[in-house]
């Protein structure tokens, strides 16, 4: 992690919650809370104007929840990464959450010290998903597969996106793919849009689960 600390915004409706986090995040040296919201509507401005390297966001919020929160934040440009912090494990919710753009989904039962772990691999850009999600995850994908004729189709891709989405399924951003190809952060972006739309994909995440169970991330 570079020396400046990563700056994290806070959004949920529980302000005890929201203390807990921040006394946990506070006593580590790379990361810091840079402001916090209790509703959606508050949120989404205070990322506006903060440009967090890190949004840790609820599910379950009054007037707007944490996906419409999330889409809201995604078409008005909020470029930092956003984890879903949550009690629910239902498979739609995370399913939704990735969809929408959403880059991990954290339960709320984990323990203080797995939190913090997991918001350090997301501040450095990797995806985060709570252990037990992953298996729910992968099924729901597998549930929800398109016909035959849309299926992914790992051969349509460029040799350049074949990289890329191998690095995705490592669980890199867009920065940390760019740095490794020594291409910017642009330009991977483009690439990112190209290989979703060849391969019938809604998210990364997906990507990266198809790639996974594929056996394609060691190629």
């Amino acid at each position: 992690m570079s020396e400046t600390p990563a700056s994290i915004l806070l959004i949920d409706d529980h302000p005890l919650l929201r203390q807990g986090i921040k006394q946990l995040i506070d006593m580590e040296e790379g990361m810091q809370v840079a402001g916090e919201a209790s509703n959606g509507a508050d949120g989404i401005r205070r990322a506006a104007e903060l440009e967090p390297d890190l949004i840790l966001l609820d599910l379950n919020m009054p007037e707007m929840n944490g996906i419409e929160v999330l889409k809201q934040m995604r078409e008005q440009g909020v470029a930092s990464r956003i984890v879903i912090f949550t009690v629910s494990d239902h498979e739609d919710d995370v399913v939704s959450a990735l969809r929408a753009g959403a880059d991990g989904y954290l339960l709320k039962d984990m323990e203080p010290e797995d939190m913090i772990a997991e918001l350090k691999q997301a501040a450095v850009g990797k995806m985060v998903i709570s252990d037990r999600l992953t298996t729910l995850l992968a099924q729901a994908l597998r549930s929800q597969k398109p016909q035959q004729s849309e299926r992914p189709d790992f051969d349509s891709l460029t040799p350049r996106e074949k990289d890329i989405l191998r690095l995705i399924a490592e669980g890199l951003s867009n920065k940390m793919i760019g740095r490794k190809l020594d291409i910017s952060d642009g330009t991977v972006k483009v690439h990112v849009k190209h290989l979703l739309k060849k391969l019938n994909l809604r998210s990364r995440v997906e990507v990266a689960v198809w790639a996974v169970e594929e056996g394609l991330h060691k190629g």
